[in-house]
């Protein structure tokens, strides 16, 4: 996260990017991506027929047939979202919270926002009786509500939506006439999957909703800018993949060709990529579970994170704590706590959550070492909560808050 003090807080350029693994490159994916150094050739608007096939291969492995014609491949999700709901048009539905790339997409387009709470239970997903009364009410003042935007493993919460919880949400779109764009860029960081069931909305709404995968996720670094868009088997499918990619062909956005082969190569999950991906999000869940119970132990508030390299912590309880050290919000919040633990700590302001909610977001990257050569040693220990630089920076966590009681 990066901020000046002349451009201060509010400009999208300096918010908070998504909690990266911090982990070496995984020497196949560097291999294939010299190998393919040489290549002159720019990939066509939306992908070749290699990452699109390979991308119904993914899909293919998650119940979700799918047919390349249907398929489309952007240099990362921010793009290929814009290049999505420029095309299909209408106002966007999204849950509060939600990604901090998400609402300013809705703004650049000129379209409005309406964000609406999330279920107790999780983040990811808009409450559906709320979701009704908000579009009955945005319509009823004039507004175009069109598209709901929601997540099946969600930043920032680190949730999972129960299956039941997810129907009821589709149902609902449905009923209001919403088409779902279904964020699952984080599906495969799922920290315990087979404790987990993760559906798409793709399954229950299969006419009605496209399916976005930022490779960043977990199968990609994110200096690999790549993702892909399932759209439906349908001729609305059809004419929305046609426009998508009028859009990326207009805005030069396509995938650059060595990481083109990459991701086709990373979509395929050789036994290497899945086993990196797998061990990652195994190693953060333990990170992230040890990070909450310093949360609650030390009076915060935090949904149990189930996916993801973060968690989302409310320290509202602690606020009488945080106003001895001139903590009023979630802006000042970000700034006092990033200062101590020495890692950005982005404020629920950043997620479209309230001002005056005492939240933030808490990466696990950086707590499993300060240099690459730590981190891997993380990844392959045993138990990585005995290493001494991942148990100093949780006593760094507790001690902090601690001090807030």
């Amino acid at each position: 996260m990066q901020r000046t003090a002349a451009e201060g807080r509010g400009p999208v350029r300096y918010g908070p990017p998504a909690p990266q693994p911090g982990l070496p490159v995984l020497p196949e994916l560097l291999a294939v991506l010299a190998a393919a150094a040489g290549r002159a050739a720019p990939e066509p608007p939306g992908g070749g027929e290699a990452v699109r096939e390979a991308a119904c291969r993914y899909w293919g492995r998650r119940g979700l047939a799918t047919a390349p014609e249907y398929v489309a491949a952007g240099p990362g999700a921010p793009g290929l979202l814009l290049a999505l709901l420029g095309a299909y048009g209408g106002d966007v539905m999204l849950p509060r919270p939600c990604p901090a790339w998400w609402t300013p997409q809705v703004r650049l387009l000129g379209r409005r926002a309406y964000h609406v709470p999330t279920p107790a239970e999780c983040g990811g997903i808009p409450d559906p009786y709320a979701l009704l009364e908000t579009v009955r009410r945005v319509r009823a003042e004039g507004g175009d509500p069109r598209v709901l935007l929601l997540s099946v493993a969600d930043d920032p919460t680190a949730t999972v939506p129960p299956p039941e919880m997810l129907h009821e949400a589709c149902e609902a779109a449905e009923s209001a006439g919403l088409f779902v764009v279904s964020d699952e860029s984080w599906r495969d960081t799922v920290h315990r999957p087979h404790d987990t069931l993760v559906l798409s909305p793709a399954e229950m709404l299969p006419d009605r909703a496209a399916v976005l995968v930022d490779l960043s996720g977990a199968l990609l670094p994110a200096g690999w800018p790549a993702a892909v868009v399932r759209f439906p088997d349908t001729p609305r499918g059809t004419w929305l993949r046609a426009r998508t990619l009028d859009v990326l062909t207009a805005t030069g956005a396509m995938v650059a060709g060595p990481v083109a082969g990459a991701a086709a190569h990373a979509l395929d999950e050789p036994d290497a990529v899945a086993g990196r991906a797998y061990a990652a999000a195994a190693l953060h869940g333990v990170v992230a579970a040890e990070a909450h119970r310093r949360l609650l132990a030390a009076g915060a508030l935090a949904r149990p994170p189930q996916a993801g390299r973060h968690l989302y912590a409310d320290l509202t309880p602690l606020r009488s704590g945080l106003a001895r050290q001139g903590v009023g919000d979630a802006m000042e919040l970000e700034d006092w706590l990033g200062g101590r633990l020495g890692a950005p700590t982005p404020g629920g302001q950043r997620f479209a959550d309230e001002l005056g909610a005492l939240r933030v977001r808490l990466s696990t990257g950086p707590l499993l070492g300060a240099t690459p050569e730590e981190r891997l040693a993380a990844l392959t220990a045993r138990y990585p909560l005995a290493l001494p630089h991942v148990r100093d920076s949780l006593e760094l966590l507790g001690s902090v808050l601690a001090g807030l009681a």
